[in-house]
């Protein structure tokens, strides 16, 4: 336990002094007593009292004062907070192709709108990452909550050359492993979509990744863009960039994942509808002065009661 405003410590000085002088004062009423001699007269006049009832309401009063000087000290400690496990990557394919208009306005405009429409969709409580795409793969955002990061990191998006879908899904089940200090052991409930017009023709093979996804049970659920007669402009020259279905189908199929063309907000929803969930911890310091002054309530009222029960008067 730390504590955030120290100096409010010093109250306990005079804390101390009253207790100081409340041991004094019975001393000094048990000498007065012992000078009075005739004990039988005593005896008739003094109710009789348990001696260890007298001081529990000064000993909750002084409970309390102490419970409230270390709540205005404002402690704190480490508590474990339950967070949300379950976890969806997105890998977005930024190849030059997907710059071919045979899907309006163009592919990779297309497939923007439908990642944000995703992103957007997507319930709170799952982590979202980023994976961008073309020749190589990257980790454009880890899986966060911050459903803004990964929006505004789509916007941010450029082509490249090459498609490396295979990079694309081992980035993704990295992604995933680096979730949390538990994801290594015991990995998170997780999911990937790719969206892409092609086959993947560099990086590690295809089907490598495939068996990676399915024996750490994560689908991979891909998007289709574009048409058999699809053609992009490099260098000025018009290159036919046909979409190749059956590949991305093939994929998902393999994973347990889904597979759609073009697809629209709609069809993503399946995606998290069939995710699974799971709670870890992390640990967070948080403020604990409540429970503080909370005890000194409890000691206050604890303090009357007693002193009003044992005595017919207040402290």
């Amino acid at each position: 336990m730390s504590l955030l405003s120290p100096v409010w410590l010093w109250l306990l000085l005079p804390a101390l002094g009253i207790g100081v002088v409340y041991v004094v004062m019975f001393l000094r009423r048990s000498r007065y007593a012992v000078r009075f001699t005739n004990l039988d007269l005593l005896d008739k006049v003094v109710p009789r009292r348990s001696g260890w009832r007298r001081h529990v309401p000064a000993a909750l009063f002084g409970l309390m004062l102490v419970s409230l000087i270390v709540g205005f000290a404002r402690p704190t400690a480490e508590v474990q907070v339950p967070r949300e496990r379950a976890t969806i990557m997105v890998a977005f394919d930024v190849s030059a192709s997907m710059r071919a208009t045979d899907v309006a306005p163009d592919r990779f405009s297309a497939a923007q709108q439908a990642a944000r429409r995703f992103v957007q969709g997507l319930p709170p409580r799952f982590n979202l990452g980023l994976v961008a795409f073309s020749g190589s793969a990257s980790i454009a955002v880890p899986p966060t909550t911050d459903r803004q990061a990964v929006l505004t990191a789509i916007g941010r998006l450029t082509t490249g050359s090459g498609t490396a879908i295979g990079e694309a899904v081992f980035s993704s089940l990295d992604a995933i492993r680096s979730l949390d200090a538990e994801a290594g052991d015991a990995p998170p409930p997780a999911h990937v979509v790719l969206l892409s017009d092609g086959s993947s023709t560099t990086g590690r093979p295809v089907d490598a990744a495939v068996q990676a996804a399915t024996s750490r049970g994560v689908p991979v659920t891909t998007i289709a863009y574009g048409t058999p007669t699809g053609v992009v402009d490099l260098n000025g020259e018009s290159v036919p960039v046909p979409v190749d279905g059956p590949a991305l189908r093939d994929v998902a199929e393999a994973t347990g994942g889904g597979f759609h063309e073009a697809a629209s907000g709609d069809e993503l929803r399946a995606v998290y509808d069939t995710i699974g969930t799971s709670v870890g911890y992390r640990l967070e310091r948080q403020e604990i002065w409540m429970w503080f002054v909370g005890f000194a309530m409890i000691c206050a009222v604890l303090a009357a009661g007693t002193s009003m029960l044992w005595f017919s008067r207040m402290i």
